[in-house]
């Protein structure tokens, strides 16, 4: 049995069946109480938008689910994967299981297994649904949540340079000389490169050149002092094409919707670094449930009656919650340039999968 990864079929699926089931509970517990919390906050921003009703609530719920299922699908493994051990090491199932000749990587085979097809369905499940709701929702989130045309092509958050100058905007909808930006602020700098005026529109329409911001309203950052313009151009250097380029969403594309992005920013010459690290990403976060059982294994081990289980539950967790913290400051690093877009994505997945493995080698094998 040394030899054999796996143990026997009927305890493969034993433990796979106990394991599965608690993912599951675990999950659908986070999801409905962070979608509680949700709409708590929410429904007041829903509501406030003219003939809105109990309807929106509800598509806005749907929409944001599968966001909260791709985020903490992951957790829900550690979780599941701490219960599980925690459980089995109670009921003297692991020493039994030890007893018979099992070592600790074949007693964690079947939730390691099992662990690899949660990652393969969350990568369809990610480039299915969650990519569609996370586009929609956003789109929905930028026009204040009222009606938007399926076919508008709205799209949230831009940010672009002109010079030392900078354009945002809440939201831009349209295309080519008919695009229009809603929430629009214009920052000026001054040659010391502090900002010396900021204008602020609701809304802003192409002027070949520049943007047209209607009903203005002006700070002079120097003299501390707030004036209105009624109509001002600004941004002669940012085209409808550049904004066209620059309103790439990764977390609403696909895998292969985004790469072709890429390839476009590429062909432009325009920064790909937090496109690509977002990139690799979708496959590193959903591949992150299989680490989990690995760094949740301590919990497993060590008899219940000395008293150190709870112990090693925490210590498991505490790997695991490690793991997503470093997670997300190597991907915010990446985006920043900081590190190369595949080391931000994959790093801590490899750091980790050593951490847990040299933790199980050398306290069990």
């Amino acid at each position: 049995m040394q030899f054999d990864f796996f143990p026997s079929r009927r305890l493969t699926i034993y433990l796979a069946k106990m394991f599965i089931v608690r993912i599951l509970a675990v999950l659908v517990m986070l999801v409905l109480v962070l979608l509680m919390l949700d709409l708590l906050s929410t429904t007041g921003k829903i509501l406030e938008a003219e003939g809105n009703g109990q309807a929106e609530i509800w598509t806005y719920a749907i929409l944001r689910a599968p966001q909260l299922v791709a985020r903490f699908l992951p957790y829900s493994v550690l979780l599941a994967t701490i219960i599980t051990l925690v459980t089995l090491n109670q009921n003297s199932e692991v020493v039994a299981m030890k007893a018979a000749g099992m070592s600790a990587h074949q007693v964690l085979a079947p939730l390691l297994l099992t662990a690899l097809v949660v990652s393969v369905g969350s990568f369809v499940f990610n480039e299915r649904v969650v990519t569609r709701a996370t586009a929609t929702l956003k789109a929905w989130d930028a026009n204040d949540f009222r009606a938007v045309p399926a076919d508008s092509g709205v799209r949230s958050n831009l940010y672009l340079t002109d010079g030392d100058n900078i354009l945002t905007a809440a939201s831009v909808a349209g295309s080519g000389d008919q695009m229009v930006l809603s929430g629009v602020t214009w920052y000026r700098r001054a040659p010391s490169g502090a900002i010396a005026e900021q204008i602020r529109a609701p809304r802003a329409t192409w002027a070949e050149p520049g943007w047209r911001m209607e009903n203005a309203e002006r700070f002079d950052v120097s003299a501390a002092r707030a004036g209105t313009a009624e109509t001002v151009t600004v941004a002669a250097g940012v085209s409808p094409e550049q904004i066209a380029l620059g309103g790439v969403d990764a977390d609403g594309l696909s895998f292969w919707e985004l790469r072709r992005s890429i390839a476009e920013y590429d062909a432009a010459g325009r920064r790909t670094a937090e496109l690509k690290a977002k990139w690799w990403h979708k496959l590193s976060g959903p591949l992150s449930a299989v680490l989990m059982p690995l760094l949740g294994a301590v919990a497993a081990f060590g008899l219940a009656r000395s008293g150190q289980v709870f112990v090693r539950a925490v210590i498991g967790m505490a790997l695991g919650f490690a793991y997503f913290v470093v997670d997300n400051a190597a991907l915010a690093m990446g985006n920043f340039g900081g590190y190369p877009p595949f080391l931000a994505a994959w790093a801590p997945f490899l750091l980790f999968a050593l951490i847990g493995e040299t933790v199980l080698i050398r306290t069990e094998e």
